[in-house]
Order: C-alpha cells, then sequence, then structure tokens
C-alpha cells in the first residue's frame, strides 16, 4: 500500500495542544492545590521511568548475553546472493571528508558488474563538486549527480535525485563522512533473501574518539545504540529503527512509499515508521560496521542533537494514530513502537522531574523526599546501564570508564535540546534540514582492550 499521502495527514504543530496542557495545570492546581497537582505529576513521572528502566534493563541484558555471538558472524553461504546494489551517498560542503568517503565506497567488495556508486553534490559551495569530478573522472565505476542550488529536500531530496538515476535491486546509503568495511554491502544484502525484510541497519561506530572529550562521549553513545538499545529491540521485539546511514533497503519498495520525505529533518525515522505500517520488518546486524565522524564542538553537537530531537518528536505527532491502528503490529510491538516515538520526549519529562526535585528542597509539592530520590535515580539509571553494558560489549580499556563522567553535561545538553525542540515543534516555529558540519579528521576510534 502507498503511505505518500500520510506524510501530510497530521498538521506540523499543536500551539492549541500546548495551550491546553498550560490550562489544564492551571485549572488542577486551582481545585486540588498546586502541592497535590505536582504531587500527581512525580508520581505520573516515576511510573513513565520506571517503564524505560526496565525497557534499557531489558535491552543490557539482551545485548549482554547475544551481542558477541553476532558480531563476528561469518558471511558463510552469502557469495552467490548478489543482487544489483546503487549505494547513494548525499554531499553538501563535504570537500574536507569526500576523498576518504569516495576511496572507500570504491574499495567496497562486491561484484563491479552489481554494483552503482552514485554520489549526489547537493550544490556545495565549496570544493565538493570539483574533488567529486575528478573522482569520476579516473573511475568509470563512479558517477556524479550536481543538484542545482536551490533543489531542496535535504538529504531526502538528493537521495530521491540519485535513486531515479539507477536501476538496482538493493539501495546502500551513507553520508559523506562515512567510510564503510569492504564487506559491508555482503553483510547488509544477505538479509534480503528473507521476503519480511524491507530494510537492513549497519553498525556505525565512531572514528575520533580520541579527539576531544566530546568524542569520547559520542564514542560511548554510539557503542550503547548499536551495540546494545538496537540490538536489544531487534532481540526483544524485531523491531530495530533503520538508522539512515549504513542501511540498505529495497529499491522497488522506497520507490512506492514515495521515496524519502523531504518534509521530515529524520527522513531515517519517518522511513522506519512507514515500512512498518505497509507491513515491513527492518532487520539490524552489528558485525556490518561502517566508521564516521562525530562532532567535535558543543554547538554542532547542539545542533545534531537538535535536528534529531525535533524530527524523531514530528514523527510521533504524525504517526501515533496510524500506529495504534495498525493491524500489522501486535500489541505489545504498537507498545514499544510508541515507547520508541517518545525517546525524544523522555529528556524532556526528565528535565520537568528535576524542576519537581528543586521545587520539593524548596518544601513545594507533597512527595516525600524518599520518592524524589527514587525519581531521580530513575532519571538515569537505566541510560547509564546501557552504557556500561555498551563498554563491555565494545571491549574499551578499563580507563574509558572515566569517560562515563563525559554523560552528565551530555545528559543535560540532551534535555535542552529536547525541551527547546518540544516548544518549538508544538508552537509551530519553521525549522528546515541542517546539515552536520565535518572536522575531516582520520583518527581511530578509542583504542579497546586486546
Amino acid at each position: 500500500m502507498n503511505r505518500r499521502g500520510r506524510r501530510r495527514a497530521v498538521p506540523s504543530h499543536h500551539r492549541l495542544g500546548l495551550l491546553l496542557h498550560a490550562a489544564v495545570f492551571v485549572v488542577v492546581a486551582i481545585i486540588f492545590g498546586l502541592d497535590s497537582t505536582l504531587g500527581w505529576i512525580a508520581t505520573v513521572l516515576n511510573v513513565v521511568f520506571l517503564m524505560f528502566f526496565f525497557r534499557h534493563l531489558g535491552f543490557a541484558v539482551s545485548a549482554a548475553r547475544w551481542t558477541e555471538r553476532d558480531l563476528d558472524a561469518p558471511l558463510v553461504g552469502t557469495e552467490a546472493f548478489t543482487p544489483p546494489v546503487a549505494v547513494l551517498v548525499a554531499c553538501k560542503d563535504e570537500e574536507l571528508v569526500v576523498d576518504g568517503m569516495v576511496a572507500a565506497m570504491l574499495s567496497l567488495d562486491y561484484p563491479p558488474e552489481a554494483l552503482t556508486v552514485v554520489i549526489v553534490d547537493d550544490a556545495s559551495t565549496d570544493g565538493t563538486g570539483a574533488k567529486l569530478d575528478a573522482w569520476a573522472a579516473a573511475d568509470p565505476r563512479l558517477r556524479v549527480l550536481h543538484r542545482a542550488p536551490g533543489a531542496g529536500g535535504g538529504k531526502s531530496g538528493a537521495l530521491n535525485d540519485a535513486l531515479a538515476l539507477v536501476d538496482a535491486q538493493v539501495a546502500v546509503i551513507f553520508d559523506a563522512d562515512h567510510q564503510p568495511e569492504p564487506d559491508v554491502l555482503r553483510r547488509l544484502v544477505r538479509h534480503f533473501r528473507d521476503p519480511r525484510i524491507g530494510a537492513v541497519m549497519g553498525r556505525c561506530v565512531v572514528r575520533n574518539g580520541v579527539e576531544s572529550n566530546l568524542a569520547s562521549t559520542i564514542f560511548i553513545d554510539y557503542l550503547s545504540g548499536y551495540l546494545v538499545n538496537e540490538y536489544g529491540r531487534q532481540a526483544l521485539f524485531e523491531l530495530p529503527a533503520y538508522g539512515g546511514a549504513n542501511c540498505a533497503v529495497r529499491t522497488d519498495l522506497i520507490r512506492s512509499l514515495g521515496g524519502w520525505n523531504p518534509h521530515t529533518v529524520t527522513e531515517d525515522t519517518d522511513l522506519t515508521l512507514r515500512l512498518l505500517l505497509d507491513g515491513w520488518r527492518v532487520r539490524y546486524d552489528p558485525s556490518a560496521v561502517d566508521f564516521e565522524e562525530a562532532v567535535l564542538s558543543s554547538q554542532r553537537f547542539w545542533k545534531q542533537r537538535y535536528r534529531w530531537a525535533r524530527g524523531h518528536q514530528k514523527c510521533l505527532r504524525d504517526y501515533w494514530r496510524p500506529i495504534l491502528r495498525t493491524r500489522h503490529l501486535s500489541i505489545m510491538e504498537k507498545v514499544e513502537t510508541m515507547l520508541f516515538l517518545w525517546v525524544y520526549h523522555v529528556p524532556v519529562l526528565c528535565g520537568l522531574g528535576l524542576i519537581l526535585i528543586v521545587l520539593r528542597a524548596f518544601g513545594i509539592g507533597d512527595q516525600s523526599a524518599v520518592s524524589m530520590v527514587a525519581l531521580s535515580a530513575l532519571l538515569f539509571a537505566g541510560p547509564f546501564t546501557e552504557l556500561a553494558v555498551g563498554l563491555i560489549l565494545g571491549r574499551v580499556e578499563r580507563r574509558a570508564v572515566w569517560m562515563l563522567i563525559g554523560f552528565i553535561p551530555a545528559f543535560g545538553m540532551s534535555i535542552l535540546t529536547s525541551t527547546k525542540a518540544y516548544f518549538d515543534g508544538m508552537w509551530g516555529t519553521s525549522y528546515t534540514w541542517s546539515k552536520t558540519a565535518r572536522s575531516g579528521v582520520t583518527s581511530t576510534p578509542v583504542k579497546v582492550a586486546a
């Protein structure tokens, strides 16, 4: 079933809903008193945080038990399965990283007659286009598409233009700073032998984790996200997400869905949901490894995480009704999908929880000190459990454990970015796709223990 019309079915903002929430709080506080109202809110937050704590714990236990078994899964019996593949990469002002990326794409281990590589120069204003043209002139396997200024659609628009040029069964997407392992394509496409699978996601690893404290924090965050969170979602529910890069999708399927959605800034989450609503499944392969660059400044980190939060929250507003109504998901799968959609709302609730703790310290609110301690513990216990397991599975040397301290300001940044994204999105503040600036670093990941 074609889902093209679904993308505009839900309004882009909900100002009235935001104002209604504020009005309800004021009315309830007047009727029952401020202390009781805050107490009820704290109780609800405790329930929500408890749900997410057990979700994090379930993912951590699943990953600790089974992940290592799949990390080095052999490519047995896949040599004969090599469907035509088109590798698509969107580039905009990426001259610092484009050479390494193209070299990695041309080094992929896949039959040349079954592989097409298309790099899109999305109206770059630096030397990206010239570098790509030089590569294309030297290697006929590479095709370069130059988009005109104002073509629009961001990454989605660039990928849709590239998709129109290829005739392949599978499209594999990478970002401009990515450098995959040579066997990534074979590891990704083998899953399409299962007719239920519409898309496959590989594992991304930060390659410059030693460049700064922030990069080290992101390195650990990726260990948690890919080795624990996504693995847990697959192990327990078979519901991993299509991640947007180092991912593969059936070309006939993405075309039937109208391509990547140009009206969202997180086309990956949007496509994940459209696939589920059409009855398809996403598969996660932790052995399909790809290296990418972490941002090195707080400003870039803010912009990147704000975009992720803004897009993910919009997906909740756009898709929660279809998710609850679909017949393609069981009740438990619907619950997990809704929790997945709430991930970038939880930091907003964490901020609210911290406010309640501060208010209680000044005698406002009727929750006991013990319950407030439990509330504050639940704010961080689940994520830190995943982070710890991620460090173990990533075989990171012991001294790297101290890098967990860096997550205290990172959590604070997450609360701020998600809260701003929430109010901006609900109020209808305009926002368009914004690329992540690169630094062009070539460092290797944080050293792992032997």
